[in-house]
């Protein structure tokens, strides 16, 4: 009965993964990089950060234009109170017809002095006020006429802030990019071990069949039998081995595309040519000015400039234009409203710092001190820059000669394989060194997958190191 659910499972198993490689979906590096843009976390979070850096330069933008306020109070209050205007004997005035307005009845005494003549009585005037309801309604408007340069240089900060935002999506992108064709071509070399490891199983199984054959009509030993089911079983250890690991390199690739990494894939090993890539010469000639990470320090250091005329402007006369309308509306008095009318208003303000205590040259310093800091990491992010490209070049140069080696290597190895094997059949070699010979085959077969994986690599990092991982898009 366990063997019966031995071999079940067995069956059971093949059948699944039969039927998984069935449903598998093929991709092409190119639809991997397609995927992986539009699913990538990072990329996605730069992009919000350029629409928020867009949304700020225009937020600074409208300060240069005039501010306009709406402004309405309404206050009811049950406050009240009373006053007396104290009366006594006020002078009576009459109309002089020659000098066409009211004098008072009065005489000058000889002295020069003036004494009224007439005098009428004004009793005292008790007055109550109410508060009631009061209610105020204007227009404001504000424009700054002289901020000391402060809002143009706001404006410029935010435009390379935007500016900076952009490249940094650039630059996600282009790191993605390096990262699933590093993946793509992980995936791809071990589906070559694979097929490395069935070929050299292939070879084997022949020749056992051509031992097994020769030890039934006596021409060689069991020993010799026993020799090659060890080398099988080993080739059959290396092909689980290797489908372990394409499996996982796919897992690998589909966690940085943004697929789910149960989710069966295939790739294309015919992809592992470098027919899409630049050669050496044009990464030399290209250099770091074309790298997103050239950009951002320069613009970084255009940003530390800023920031030393935006700390100035603190320290500037600042004038503002302020203009306005309002209606009034309320408080009584003796029993009557006071206010019901509408005024204009204009104004303007001006600002003069005069003295701060070292405030201003202290920030100044400051500022100063940022922006040569950014300068002296842009001149040694740029050095470094400029031997990661050297290195990178370096590196495809002996990629691409390890490359052409392995090649001859296996060529020499297939026919070190032939002329062994016709040794052995005439009885001219031990089994040890055809067996020997099948080894080194292996080894030199993936040897050479090994070489073009790595070329690939090498290639990709100096397209990065030189700005140009962008054409692989194109």
């Amino acid at each position: 009965m366990k063997i019966h659910y031995y071999i079940i499972s067995i069956i059971t198993i093949l059948l699944s993964v039969f039927s998984s490689n069935i449903h598998a979906q093929k991709l092409t590096s190119e639809q991997c990089r397609d995927i992986a843009l539009k699913n990538n976390r990072q990329i996605k979070k730069a992009e919000i950060v350029s629409r928020q850096t867009e949304w700020d330069a225009k937020a600074y933008k409208s300060m240069f234009y005039p501010r306009i306020d709406l402004l309405m109070t309404d206050v009811y209050s049950m406050g009240k109170g009373s006053f007396t205007l104290e009366g006594g004997n006020l002078p009576i005035f009459e109309l002089n017809a020659a000098a066409g307005q009211y004098i008072p009845k009065a005489i000058v005494t000889e002295e020069g002095q003036t004494v009224f003549t007439e005098y009428a009585y004004f009793p005292d005037q008790d007055l109550d006020f109410k508060i009631k309801n009061f209610f105020t309604a204007g227009i404001s408007l504000t424009q700054p006429i002289y901020m000391g340069g402060k809002i143009t240089t706001a404006y410029q900060m935010a435009q390379i802030g935007q500016q900076l935002a952009s490249l940094n999506t650039s630059l996600t992108e282009d790191e993605t990019i390096v990262k699933t064709e590093e993946a793509y071509a992980m995936a791809v070399k071990t589906k070559e071990l694979i097929t490395v490891a069935n070929s050299y199983k292939t070879l084997l199984d022949e020749l056992n069949k051509n031992v097994e054959s020769a030890v039934r009509h006596g021409m060689k030993t069991k020993n010799d039998q026993i020799k090659v089911q060890v080398k099988i079983n080993e080739a059959e250890l290396n092909i689980l081995k290797a489908e372990n690991g394409y499996r996982l390199a796919k897992m690998n690739l589909c966690n940085i595309i943004g697929l789910p990494v149960t989710q069966e894939i295939d790739v294309e090993t015919a992809e592992s040519d470098d027919s899409t890539l630049a050669d050496i010469q044009e990464y030399s000639n290209a250099g770091i000015t074309s790298r997103y990470e050239y950009e951002l320090l320069n613009k970084k250091v255009e940003l530390a400039d800023k920031e030393i005329k935006l700390t100035k402007s603190d320290y500037l006369p600042n004038v503002i234009l302020m203009g306005g309308y309002t209606y009034s509306n309320g408080l009584e008095l003796a029993g009557k409203r006071l206010l019901d009318s509408a005024s204009p208003s204009v104004a303007i303000g001006v600002k003069i710092p005069l003295v701060n205590f070292g405030e201003s040259t202290n920030k100044m310093n400051s500022a100063r001190a940022k922006s040569q800091i950014a300068r002296l990491e842009q001149d040694e992010l740029n050095e470094k820059m400029q031997l990661e490209l050297q290195q990178a070049v370096n590196n495809v140069t002996e990629a691409r000669q390890e490359l052409i080696l392995t090649e001859s290597a296996l060529r020499e190895n297939e026919e070190n394989i032939r002329l062994s094997r016709q040794q052995y059949d005439v009885g001219l070699e031990p089994l040890s060194d055809l067996l020997e010979a099948q080894a080194l085959w292996q080894k030199a077969y993936a040897d050479h997958v090994e070489a073009k994986c790595q070329y690939r690599l090498s290639q990709l990092k100096a397209l990065k190191a030189s700005g140009m991982i962008s054409r692989l898009n194109h």
